[in-house]
């Protein structure tokens, strides 16, 4: 699977959201979701950025990309892998 055919299983959207809270809402929500499927953060606080695909590999999960998509936001995807 290429990162242009990856399509997430769930958006959130943590812009504007400064730590500890969109780390908190990346991780409540992997935990929700199922083995195999992609979550996408839409985050624009720089920490958050570095933090989240740490905590997502530290928790069994796998970071599919992080890239710059409009000014200082970025789009995480995150495979679950650590789930059910």
């Amino acid at each position: 699977m290429t990162e242009a055919t990856l399509t997430p299983t769930k958006t959130i959207d943590e812009r504007g959201k400064i730590c500890p809270y969109p780390d908190v809402d990346t991780m409540t929500t992997l935990k929700k979701m199922n083995k195999g499927e992609i979550l996408e953060v839409l985050i624009d606080y720089p920490l958050s950025v570095e933090r989240i695909p740490r905590s997502a590999e530290k928790n069994g999960h796998k970071v599919l990309s992080v890239k710059q998509v409009d000014g200082p936001v970025h789009s995480i995807l995150i495979e679950v892998l650590g789930n059910k």
